[in-house]
């Protein structure tokens, strides 16, 4: 099913890491867990997960210093699930490294989802980059990088350059939840202003030309007060 991809869970109570263990294991999953910072900073060196769940308010040290530290040595996909629902923790979180992240209480359908998206995306990353960064073929939609081509339910449709840049962005890093600094730097490069109703302009633009329907969007994904996410088929 999934080749036995190991999962390193790193949470403090024991009841959910233990329901988080089970609910993988019942799908073919390998777990590994640890209640501290430190000790899965260690055991992500020696085992290389796959998936690193984390939970920010650990016993020892901060779950953002976790993150800071194993981004210097790992681009492993980190998904936070943390009782810590503040957007500014979120975007602050995002921001150091992590791919994604589920506010407690959660559901168990979701974080599947959410750690196949993770494993899709890194594994794609192992890829040629030619393979990954020239086109992007889906069911509605198909873009090709090099001649800045997109086809949408199989008519050519219009993409000023921004909106092209914002959309390659997006798509190059599909399944993550990128915070609107993130895209405005990434986009624009050195902005003046964190001009977050310029992106969601741009954004209500791009929805109109590639969404069956803009207001149920099937792509482009808002995460309320975080940023934006390209959603996977």
């Amino acid at each position: 099913m999934n080749n036995q991809k190991l999962i390193l869970i790193v949470e403090d109570e024991k009841p959910i890491c233990k329901f988080i263990t089970v609910s993988l294991k019942a799908q073919g999953y390998k777990c590994i867990d640890t209640q501290n910072g430190k000790t899965a900073i260690s055991m992500v060196a020696s085992y290389n997960p796959d998936v690193i769940i984390l939970d920010l308010g650990l016993p020892d040290i901060d779950g953002l210093d976790v993150i800071s530290e194993i981004r210097e040595f790992s681009r492993t996909p980190i998904i936070i699930v943390s009782a810590r629902g503040q957007d500014n923790e979120k975007v602050e979180a995002l921001d150091m490294g992590a791919d994604d992240y589920l506010t407690k209480p959660f559901s168990v359908v979701e974080l599947l989802a959410r750690i196949r998206v993770a494993i899709r995306h890194s594994e794609m990353s192992d890829l040629s980059p030619d393979i990954i960064s020239n086109f992007f073929v889906n069911s509605e939609l198909n873009i090709n990088f090099i001649n800045r081509e997109i086809i949408v339910r199989n008519e050519e449709v219009h993409l000023t350059p921004l909106e092209f840049k914002i959309m390659e962005l997006m798509i190059k890093n599909r399944g993550k939840v990128l915070t609107h600094n993130y895209i405005l730097k990434e986009v624009w490069g050195n902005y003046i202003n964190d001009d977050k109703k310029s992106l969601r302009v741009f954004m209500a633009n791009l929805r109109r030309k590639i969404e069956k329907d803009p207001a149920d969007p099937k792509f482009i994904m808002t995460e309320v007060g975080v940023g934006y996410r390209f959603k996977e088929e």
